[in-house]
């Protein structure tokens, strides 16, 4: 698959950065340009270029850390930095694919537990580790860790 079939990740978040720069869009303007630092400062790290799911996986954690931070300015009663929070994680969320129904969540976990073979909780880390492969970014971790952990205590 050439680039002309299909633009990277990485590429699309760049495109939509000129695009907000010609807009004049801040928010949208700097949440890119941290997101394509953290991705640049991990292929570094690597010493190559990162695929789409290693992108997205890096997309992933700026969403969970934008989160946390709208999580702690709720808490403090900051109305200016959750919004903020939530305008960066709406940009960030174009970018991601799109997350799986729960049935198919659930029917993912359960095709996950039978492939390993998993019985109890000690098999939790390997069925987690499976379907978080198999969700490909379309799934957050703590969600499946949850729908694990409920199905092997079953």
């Amino acid at each position: 698959m050439g680039i002309i079939d299909q633009m990277s990740k990485k590429a699309d978040l760049e495109a939509a950065l000129k695009d907000a720069m010609r807009a004049n869009d801040t928010i949208r303007k700097n949440t890119l340009r941290m997101t394509l630092s953290a991705i640049k400062n991990s292929e570094k790290l690597e010493g190559k270029e990162l695929d789409d799911a290693a992108a997205v996986g890096i997309l992933q954690k700026e969403v969970k850390s934008r989160q946390e931070t709208l999580a702690e300015s709720e808490k403090a009663g900051r109305a200016d930095l959750a919004d903020a929070a939530k305008a960066e994680i709406k940009v960030l969320e174009e970018f991601l694919p799109a997350q799986m129904k729960p049935e198919e969540l659930e029917a993912l976990v359960l095709a996950a537990i039978n492939e390993i073979g998993a019985t109890t909780m000690s098999d939790m880390g390997k069925v987690v580790k499976l379907a978080m492969q198999k969700a490909e970014g379309r799934a957050d971790g703590s969600q499946i860790s949850q729908l694990v952990k409920s199905k092997l205590q079953a």
